[in-house]
Order: C-alpha cells, then sequence, then structure tokens
C-alpha cells in the first residue's frame, strides 16, 4: 500500500525501536520522512538504510523547545509541507516517589510530556495548512498505574489526555489527533535489560496473546491512525498491547 504518497511525516526518538518502525513503515507506503533523535548516529545510520532521498536526519532534543522548533523548520524548509507528526521520543526511571530525584522526575516529564507538547506546538500551524494529523506514544502506564514508576506515570497519563484535549480544539480544524499506548515491547533497550528477561515469563502470563509485542507492530498501528483510513477517528488512545488493558488485574483461573 502507497497510504502517504506525496505526504511528510516527522517521527521523533527515531533512532531505534518503536520510532524506527514507524519511520520504516512511512517510508515503504511513500511518505518522505525526517527522523529526528538526540543522538545524531542513531539516526544517520537509519536513514541510511533507507531509499536515497526518502529521509532526512535531523538531530534535536525533544526536551529542547528551540531545537524540535528549528527541527519542524527544517522538515518544512526541505520538503515544503508537514501531513503528520509522530512524538514517540521518551525516556524513563524506576522508583517510588522517596527514590525519584527531581532531576530525574523532570528529565523524564520534560521529554515524556512536554516533548509532545513542544512537538506539537512547533507543527501545528503547518498541520492546520495541510489538515493534517498527530499520532502521540503514550503506553498502557498512561491509562493504568504500576508499581515503582510514578514519574513515567504521571507523563505518560499526561499524554493521553494531552491528545484528548488537542483532538477537541482542532477537530473542526480538519486536524486529527491519536495517540496508541502500547504494553511491553521488545526494543533494543528492553532487550537489554536484564530485568526485562527475568520478568519475560511473567510478562507473558499476563498478556492474553502470551508474548511481549514488537515495534513493527506498534508502528502498524501508528501509520494506521496517521492513514486516511482512520479519517473519522480522532481523540482515541490505542491500546496496542496484547490485550493486558482487557485484564481488570484479577489472576487467571485455572
Amino acid at each position: 500500500m502507497q497510504r502517504f504518497d506525496g505526504k511528510v511525516v516527522i517521527v521523533t526518538g527515531a533512532g531505534s525501536g518503536i520510532g524506527e518502525a514507524a519511520a520504516r513503515r512511512f517510508v515503504a507506503e511513500g511518505a518522505r520522512v525526517v527522523l529526528t533523535d538526540s543522538v545524531g548516529d542513531k539516526i544517520d545510520a537509519v536513514v541510511a538504510s533507507l531509499p536515497e532521498g526518502r529521509a532526512t536526519a535531523v538531530r534535536a532534543d525533544s526536551s529542547d523547545f528551540d531545537q524540535v522548533a528549528a527541527m519542524v523548520q527544517h522538515a518544512v524548509g526541505q520538503y515544503g509541507r508537514l501531513d503528520g507528526l509522530v512524538n514517540n521520543a521518551g525516556t524513563i526511571t524506576q522508583g517510588t516517589v522517596e527514590d525519584t530525584s527531581v532531576d530525574d522526575w523532570h528529565r523524564v516529564l520534560e521529554t515524556d510530556l512536554s516533548g509532545v507538547f513542544y512537538g506539537t506546538k512547533a507543527a501545528l500551524g503547518h498541520l492546520l495548512e495541510s489538515r493534517g494529523c498527530i499520532v502521540n506514544v503514550s503506553s498502557v502506564s498512561g491509562l493504568a498505574g504500576d508499581w515503582r514508576m510514578s514519574a513515567y506515570n504521571a507523563a505518560k497519563g499526561g499524554v493521553s489526555n494531552f491528545t484528548r484535549a488537542v483532538a477537541l480544539d482542532h477537530g473542526r480544524d480538519g486536524v486529527r489527533v491519536n495517540a496508541v499506548a502500547p504494553g511491553f515491547v521488545w526494543t533494543d533497550l528492553t532487550s537489554e535489560d536484564g530485568e526485562a528477561h527475568e520478568l519475560s515469563d511473567e510478562f507473558s502470563r499476563r498478556i492474553p496473546l502470551g508474548r511481549g509485542g514488537l515495534p513493527e507492530e506498534v508502528a502498524a498501528a501508528i501509520t494506521f491512525l496517521a492513514s486516511e483510513d482512520a479519517r473519522f477517528i480522532t481523540g482515541v488512545v490505542l491500546p496496542v498491547d496484547g490485550g493486558t488493558m482487557a485484564s481488570n488485574g484479577q489472576p487467571a483461573q485455572a
């Protein structure tokens, strides 16, 4: 399918994981894509592996509004328009409130929540012109709480409700705003996390489909929400979690 022929899309946090998979899927479906990440080498490598002329790498820290605004202007300057924005960049810290430093709290909130606001604010004028769309990457942790992840829960909960609010504000303008809420996904980060591997059996027991997700599976949901196939969908936070959020938390019965 070539659902994005002639379209220009920005994907933040595109150096690996869900962001990389989304960028690849958009390119495969005809889009020209601007990949951003705070680590330039990672996005340079991804762009080098894509068809020539279809993608551009721009180093930008999503927690810095000036860098985000410059990145959007670069995208529009190079390609002449902007049709879609995927706010994917994120970070995490674990611990109770007692364990979480003020610096870690601000780092997570600035990247995961403020970064979504910054991207939306910088891109919105261009998306109003193109009647484009935004897809934010929230999390099941933005729909319910976790143990020892209060900062991440606060940030992703904010992303989920920010998505709904912006959808309300700009639906009449023709701009759709949705989010995906992944559950456990095997990315470079989780694959290198020894604790994640130790918990993999527990994740498998709790996820109705019996396994963690793949970045490509989340990317498929992102591109669906960004496409004309979802033209009557806005304000949705779509779990992409193998059925995790279908549970009320009670244990499985033998």
